[in-house]
């Protein structure tokens, strides 16, 4: 399964989730970059900083933690397909900087109701 959606319109929708509840993020204090290459090549940021999320479609300049994966595979992780540790080990995902980060990031997004991205 695929989403309709662009992977701009899924971190709108991300960041507007986490700023109806800030809960999941509460103490978090980083910088992630997605560096999604594909069909939809991008390169987003997520700062999570006091409680709050801002999102820009543009490179981060000192990410804590990039993550890198096809916009394809990042999709499907959103979807509840893809296993993010599955991703990891198969090369699917391949993280540079903070691990740790890393696998915080994994259950903060999994803390959503998948069905509201499915377009």
């Amino acid at each position: 399964m695929s989403l309709n959606r662009s992977t701009a319109e899924i971190f709108r929708e991300i960041e507007a989730r986490l700023q109806e509840d800030p809960q999941p993020i509460q103490g978090m204090e980083t910088v992630y970059q997605f560096d999604l290459s594909g069909e939809e090549a991008g390169v987003f940021q997520m700062r999570l900083s006091g409680g709050k999320v801002e999102v820009k479609e543009e490179p981060a300049e000192k990410p804590n933690c990039t993550i890198q994966m096809t916009a394809a595979d990042f999709k499907d992780m959103i979807l509840g397909n893809l296993n993010a540790t599955s991703a990891f080990m198969t090369g699917k995902l391949k993280v540079k900087g903070d691990l740790t980060q890393a696998m915080r990031l994994q259950s903060v997004l999994g803390q959503y109701d998948r069905s509201r991205y499915e377009g």
